[in-house]
Order: C-alpha cells, then structure tokens, then sequence
C-alpha cells in the first residue's frame, strides 16, 4: 500500500476511535452493584464526565471530570480536567489530565452543564507527569479502550501544602447486558485512579483493591 494510503487509514481509524472515545466517556457512572456486593473495600460513587465544548473541537475533546460519595451526601469532589487526541503511533490516542486554577468554582457542573461555559483554557493547570498513552483496539461488540501514564509515571499535585502522587488510568469498552447478554448494551468504566506513597509504592487510597467498575447511566451529549 502506497504510503499516503497508508497514512490516510491510519488517520482515519484514530479518528473514528477518537470520536467513538469522546462519546463513550460523556455521561454519568456509578458503581452501586460493586459498592453493594463489596462495601468494605468500594464505597457507591457517582462520576460526571462532562463535556466542555469551548474547549473542543472535531481533533481534541475536552471533559470536566468530578465525583460524589452517594452515602456520604458531601457535594461533589475531585474536580479535573481530561483532554483526549489523536495520537502518533498506531491503534492509541493521547490523554492529558490538568487541574484547575479554581476548582470549586465548577462544583456541581456534572448536573449543571452551564457551569462550563465560562471555562477557559487559561484556567487550566497541566499537571507534571499526567499525559496518558491510551491503546485501543476494534472488536465486534464495538471499541474497548485501555489508558495508563506514560512509563508508568506518578502525577503529582500540591493539596494542603503537600505534594501529593497519584496513579491515574482507564479502560472502557461495551460489554453484555447480565440479563438479556446482549452485547454493547452497556458501557463499563474501569478506572485505577489511586494516591500513591512515593517512597514505598504502597497505595494509600483509591482502587487499593481493584479498578472501580462504573456502568453508565447517562450519555451526555456534544
């Protein structure tokens, strides 16, 4: 195959997996069913991935990340920034994390999405060691997508006047219904996101023991 072709395939399958990604991470997930079967080690969460369109664009798309303990009935915490584009090498895409100048100032944009339309590039934070190789592959219930930190690196952020590192990662693909087994029916978030000791590698919060498996709820649209 003549090279330009070659380049132009490729380029094409990293924008359909990037589309498809977009579409797949916007929306609402929760964890109830591990949260019930396991509640010692999984409390019940509720994650808003919502899309900034101020800040998107048909090559990059941008989404305000936060969560919510649901028993706790705190607000909303964690509030960050996710950008995804078409990556270098084949069959990945690149993830980068940032934070934001001024995070409580967007709480609650998972259920207000008119809370983003002020949010500003200039706002956000790049976050040392928070850019993600994200693999994906084709199948025929449809993309599953695979994110880690690049090298295995540890974000780091300052919380409290104290430098804190955390572990970041995703994978979401389709998966059968329990009931019916139809395949795709549902769209199951897998994130590893846990704070990390640096001097011992020792996990000290988060997905100590296993991802979080969050199902979709809610598509939110672009």
């Amino acid at each position: 195959m003549p090279l330009f072709w070659t380049f132009f395939s490729r380029m094409f399958m990293a924008n359909a997996a990037l589309t498809t990604l977009a579409n797949y991470l916007a929306g609402e997930f929760e964890n109830a069913a591990q949260a019930a079967a396991s509640p010692a080690w999984y409390v019940h969460l509720r994650l808003w991935q919502r899309p900034v369109p101020g800040l998107s664009s048909s090559e990059v798309f941008t989404f305000l990340l936060e969560q919510a303990n649901i028993i706790s009935g705190k607000p909303p915490y964690r509030q960050r920034i996710l950008q995804i584009r078409a990556g270098d090498e084949a069959n990945q895409l690149q993830g980068q994390y940032f934070a934001l100048t001024s995070p409580l100032k967007y709480r609650g944009a998972g259920r207000d999405p008119s809370l983003v339309k002020t949010l500003s590039k200039d706002e956000l934070v790049v976050l040392p060691n928070s850019g993600a190789r994200i693999q994906y592959q084709s199948t025929t219930e449809g993309y599953s997508f695979q994110s880690a930190l690049k090298d295995g690196e540890l974000c780091s952020f300052d919380y409290g006047g104290v430098r804190r590192y955390v572990y970041l990662g995703f994978d979401i693909a389709p998966q059968a219904d329990t009931q019916n087994a139809a395949p795709g029916d549902t769209l199951l978030l897998k994130t590893y996101d846990k704070g990390i000791d640096p001097d011992t590698g020792r996990g000290l919060w988060g997905a100590l023991m296993g991802p979080f498996q969050m199902v979709k709820q809610e598509t939110f649209t672009w």
